[in-house]
């Protein structure tokens, strides 16, 4: 079985940073390209950052400049580094994560994690 799980997300002022990170885990062998996603009206989830398994980053123009996406492959973990954040970054955002197992590659999602940011 494979778990997605989310942690590092909180209450910050604005300007203030914080570190999402999503960790893959079970019998997996590795991730390929990942994402974060963050929840809007509708439930329905846009892009923040993207990682393909080519390497090249995407930004949401509304990240550019302020927040970063990283992997650890050794850790099997996603990461999003997020700085000088705004009261409009609050909300819930999701890791999905192409996971490479035995029998191929799955995509999966986090559980989602709340960020706060107060003005």
């Amino acid at each position: 079985q494979v778990h997605l799980v989310e942690s590092g997300g909180g209450l910050a002022q604005a300007g203030g940073s914080l570190r999402l990170s999503c960790a893959a885990s079970g019998s997996i062998f590795g991730i390929n390209g990942a994402g974060w996603y963050r929840e809007i009206s509708g439930n329905q989830r846009e892009l923040v950052a993207g990682l393909p398994t080519d390497g090249i980053t995407y930004y949401a123009d509304s990240a550019k400049g302020r927040f970063t996406i990283s992997r650890d492959d050794a850790k099997n973990t996603l990461y999003l580094q997020m700085n000088n954040l705004k009261p409009e970054d609050t909300g819930v955002y999701y890791c999905n994560v192409d996971v490479l197992m035995g029998s191929g590659t799955a995509n999966y999602w986090g559980q989602g994690t709340q960020v706060t940011v107060s003005s």
